[in-house]
């Protein structure tokens, strides 16, 4: 039997440091575009009094909502395909490169302002538009890479990969944005979108020629129609009631994500905005979150090995409502400082333990499927928590920062609903003996 490896010799292994180098390319992406310059962009364009800024936030809101709804439509087919083809790698690459392209072409159209379509100039529609299609290319490709996890090492390990591809990831970040910034200047700041584009490929280039697909010897299924993915979905989630644990983890981790989505899209115009942040002192602000999320994401993975996944997962969901009730509460801005650096920790602890959960918690031979599933729990939050949020900050648009108040307050809920819903998840020996024949 095949030993397990030192911690340092797993980790510098080149499938595994290829792997974690993916997650430093993709936070390039996500932090850059869709937490920071992509809503700065959107408030410096629509917003220019307390009204119209919280209309910017419904944007925001709004094109991270639509995004996710793309990524409903076709992520039942995700996990499908994983399990038929063991195929992950090549649909990484296809993801990336479409969410590239679109990060060059906000670029392109960001500036553009030669005439209006839909009542607002035609760039900044142009730009939505490409983001919402760039962003559902960078979920969808987070998928497979995610699936990729259980083929790098044993059961045992996977604990420590995971914590170390999201901790790396966070390193991503922090280059990104010092990067970025530094080459940009006082340009605008639509060139923050390419330049966002071209690290993240060019950071994900080691796992596109490095990583290999498992081997899967083709099967009759692989004839059946397009719809059978949904089909085959759907008797995942039927087949899901009968492992209790993997059922209640995947609703608990709905609400909990439904939060810690719309936090993340909506920290930059809710600091700038609600809290009194300058784009530039935010800037710093979410890089100390950053720093905190690089902890996190290290930290948990030992705390997830030592405690087990559901403790550590209650641990991050609490951390994240303390986080999410001290921004809410109108206290002096030097809290804030406090409730980043919590959300921080829980940003880049939680995706540590819902990866190690579901490879724990899964049918073995199955976890590919159960990962389709799950993107279909999480995508499905960050349709309805975006839109919970946008539709209060437009709804009570007039009352201006009161009204992301309460819309973050909406945030609270979902958390301590999660809360409740993973009370019900056991470990994966006590799920064993609960599965339902």
């Amino acid at each position: 039997m095949e030993k397990t490896r030192k911690p340092l010799a797993l980790l510098l292994s080149l499938p595994v440091l290829a792997w974690a180098f993916f997650d430093f390319a993709n936070t390039i992406f996500s932090a850059n575009i869709v937490t920071l310059f992509f809503p700065q962009y959107i408030t410096a364009v629509v917003g220019d009094n307390p009204q119209l800024e919280q209309i910017a936030s419904t944007i925001i809101a709004y094109a991270n909502a639509a995004s996710a709804v793309l990524l409903i439509l076709f992520s039942p087919l995700y996990g499908v395909v994983m399990d038929r083809t063991g195929r992950r790698k090549r649909f990484v690459m296809i993801f990336t490169l479409i969410t590239v392209t679109g990060a060059i072409l906000m670029g392109i159209f960001g500036d553009m302002n030669t005439g209006l379509l839909l009542g607002l100039p035609n760039g900044l529609v142009i730009t939505i538009i490409i983001f919402v299609i760039a962003k559902f290319g960078f979920s969808s490709g987070n998928v497979f890479y995610d699936g990729m996890l259980s083929s790098l090492g044993k059961k045992e390990e996977i604990p420590l990969i995971s914590g170390f591809g999201v901790a790396l990831g966070y390193l991503g970040t922090l280059f990104g944005i010092i990067t970025v910034m530094y080459l940009v200047g006082d340009a605008g700041v639509h060139n923050t979108f390419w330049m966002s584009g071209v690290l993240f490929l060019i950071f994900a280039l080691p796992l596109f020629f490095i990583n290999k697909d498992k081997h899967v010897k083709k099967s009759t299924s692989s004839s059946k129609s397009f719809l059978t993915g949904y089909k085959d979905i759907y008797h995942t989630f039927k087949e899901a009631k009968s492992y209790p644990s993997i059922f209640f983890f995947m609703i608990a981790y709905f609400f909990v994500n439904d939060a810690l989505a719309t936090a993340i899209a909506m920290m930059q115009p809710y600091a700038t905005t609600v809290v009194g942040f300058s784009p530039s002192d935010f800037l710093v602000v979410f890089m100390v979150a950053t720093g905190f999320s690089i902890v996190g994401a290290l930290v948990f993975g030992f705390v997830n090995k030592a405690l087990g996944s559901k403790k550590t997962f209650l641990i991050i969901s609490i951390l994240l409502g303390a986080a999410i009730t001290v921004a809410a509460v109108p206290l002096p801005m030097w809290t804030f400082w406090i409730a980043a650096s919590m959300f921080g920790i829980a940003m880049g602890s939680v995706w540590v333990v819902s990866r190690t959960m579901i490879i724990e918690l899964a049918p073995p031979g199955r976890e590919g499927q159960f990962f389709g599933l799950f993107a279909f729990s999480a995508k499905m939050s960050a349709i309805i928590g975006p839109f919970i949020y946008g539709t209060i900050t437009l709804a009570l648009s007039q009352y201006g920062p009161l009204a992301s108040r309460i819309a973050i307050t909406s945030l609270l809920v979902m958390v301590i609903i999660g809360i409740i819903f993973h009370t019900f998840v056991k470990e994966a020996s006590e799920d064993d003996a609960m599965r339902v024949e």
